[in-house]
């Protein structure tokens, strides 16, 4: 080999990479993390967003070689912990595990909101996203979703559906359906959708938009009766229930739980974030978990572009069915 050649190939080789190692987002990048990341979720231990929030933080651990670590900051609709996101130092160091409630709903309940969602955070992945399945108790008489709508619509005030409170994914989804179908019931909130779900088999209330994990053991068995999917495909647990998009155009409702980061966090962390979750999300073990809880998100939203779509399209639609409702947090 020329002496020559060789040395310039050594100089451009070495240039090269200090160069790389000038760039700003490439060093954080290489570097990141250099020590715990805290992630930040609205809602106490046990439950699926904790969950999510628990597995996501697992593997990061394991794929970084530091810790993920799960600060829980339940209460008052998740946004106390994305307000303490908001306010972190946008340095990948502090990251928000929440649901669709402190993102797309709060912000249009509560006035006094202290951060405004969609200038704020950024989504880094779609964690997990579920349907929720329509039951009703076996009194009422309908076996399908169009009887329901028959027997909704002939006595307006005569059906009470639960929910787990103003403002939750089954509060606001039902409302969705009753605006879709042209019907009209009765709210009775509770604190939790364990609760509402106990009095539906009880018949204190007679409809509820329902977690699958929760509905198909009552459904199978009988003590509830379920005549619709709000996703736009069936489920595999319940094969004979029909997806609600099917008799109603253009229907769907998915309860879902991000991975967000403050807005002015670089770039190449962001990338690296979502890029790792990218190949998580694909082990079996991961899959095997999102569908246990019926959360395993569409592969659509994998892509940056699509989920941050998604998630504006969500804070508006809810935005405007609260409004032209007129629902306020003392409903």
């Amino acid at each position: 080999m020329n002496t020559t050649i060789g040395r310039r190939q050594l100089l451009q080789s070495t240039g090269a990479s200090l160069a790389a190692l000038a760039l700003p987002g490439w060093a954080q990048s290489a570097t990141y993390p250099t020590r715990a990341v805290k992630v930040v979720v609205g809602s106490a231990p046990g439950g699926p967003t904790d969950f999510m929030a628990r597995l996501v933080a697992d593997h990061f651990a394991r794929a970084f070689g530091q810790g993920f670590v799960v600060d829980n900051k339940p209460g008052a609709s998740g946004m106390p912990a994305a307000d303490n996101v908001v306010k972190s130092t946008p340095g990948g160091y502090t990251l928000l595990v929440s649901g669709a409630t402190a993102i797309s709903v709060a912000p249009h309940l509560f006035p006094k909101i202290t951060y405004d969602p969609m200038k704020s955070l950024q989504p880094l992945g779609m964690l997990g996203a579920g349907a929720y399945v329509l039951v009703v108790h076996p009194s009422v008489k309908a076996r399908s979703l169009a009887e329901l709508v028959q027997i909704a619509k002939a006595k307006p005030e005569g059906l009470a559906f639960g929910s787990g409170g103003i403002g939750s994914g089954s509060h606001l989804c039902t409302e969705l359906f009753c605006r879709a179908t042209g019907t009209k019931m009765v709210h009775v909130p509770y604190k939790g959708d364990a609760q509402a779900f106990a009095d539906l088999m009880s018949g204190q209330v007679q409809v509820q938009f329902a977690a699958p994990n929760v509905v198909v053991g009552a459904a199978k068995d009988g003590r509830v009766r379920a005549l619709g999917i709000t996703s736009s495909d069936r489920l595999t647990a319940l094969p004979d229930v029909p997806a609600i998009k099917e008799s109603v155009a253009d229907f769907e409702y998915l309860g879902w739980v991000g991975l967000f980061a403050p807005v002015g966090t670089p770039a190449a962390i962001v990338d690296v974030l979502t890029a790792q979750w990218a190949r998580d999300r694909q082990e079996a073990s991961v899959r095997g978990k999102l569908e246990g809880l019926g959360m395993n998100a569409p592969d659509r939203l994998a892509d940056r572009n699509a989920l941050d779509a998604f998630v504006r399209q969500d804070y508006v639609r809810m935005g405007a069915l609260i409004r032209d409702l007129g629902i306020t947090s003392n409903s």
